[in-house]
């Protein structure tokens, strides 16, 4: 089995390459995907993260407002730096559970695990290599702004709370550039995927 953690800063384009190497015959893993489940109502994580947050931040239904619980945070960065404390051991526990059950039952696969904050949760440590999608500071910013359709001063706030993409590229093993198009991006994504099923 190969893990391959792919990174890169919020609106650099990393759920889209992650996208098509799953359409190449890698299993993807999300850690967006598996934040939500693990903060299912009356889930240990969920309950940790309501005890710290109080239940201003819940649904009728009690599912969490993420909407609210992200006004909180990103206002706040040491109230940000507590809810990833609570989250991650829950996040990076499923990881190493799904990762242990991949390797059991599918030892050949190309495991890409997607994860915004791989270097930040020191999941780096699971991976054999690591990729970051790379864009340049400013259009990142433009393309938060559009896609969430926030301020630039909201955007820069998001984009705060992230370690800066620069230094994410330093710590790589691959970049994949995505300051151009994201069909360039996805090429050398496909480019990079193919050199390792040759080598494995």
């Amino acid at each position: 089995m190969k893990t391959i953690g792919l990174t890169g800063g919020i609106a650099s384009g990393k759920s889209t390459v992650a996208k098509a190497l799953g359409e190449l015959g890698a299993l993807v893993i999300n850690a967006d995907t598996v934040a939500h489940e693990i903060m299912l109502p009356e889930t240990p994580a969920w309950a940790d993260v309501v005890k710290h947050f109080g239940k201003q931040i819940l649904n009728d239904d009690r599912t969490i407002n993420r909407v609210v619980l992200g006004r909180i945070v990103f206002n706040q960065p040491e109230q940000l730096r507590l809810l990833n404390q609570i989250v991650h051991p829950h996040v990076v526990e499923r990881f190493q559970n799904d990762l242990d059950e991949i390797r059991r039952n599918q030892p050949e696969a190309v495991v890409v695990m997607e994860v915004a904050l791989l270097y930040e949760s020191h999941m780096d440590r699971l991976c054999d290599e690591v990729w970051v999608v790379w864009v340049d500071r400013e259009t990142q910013i433009n393309r938060l702004m559009a896609r969430e359709g926030i301020s630039r001063e909201d955007a820069l706030k998001r984009i705060a709370a992230q370690m800066p993409l620069d230094e994410k590229a330093r710590r790589a093993d691959r970049i994949v550039d995505n300051t151009r198009s994201i069909e360039e991006a996805v090429a050398v994504a496909t480019k990079y995927y193919k050199e390792i099923l040759q080598a494995t």
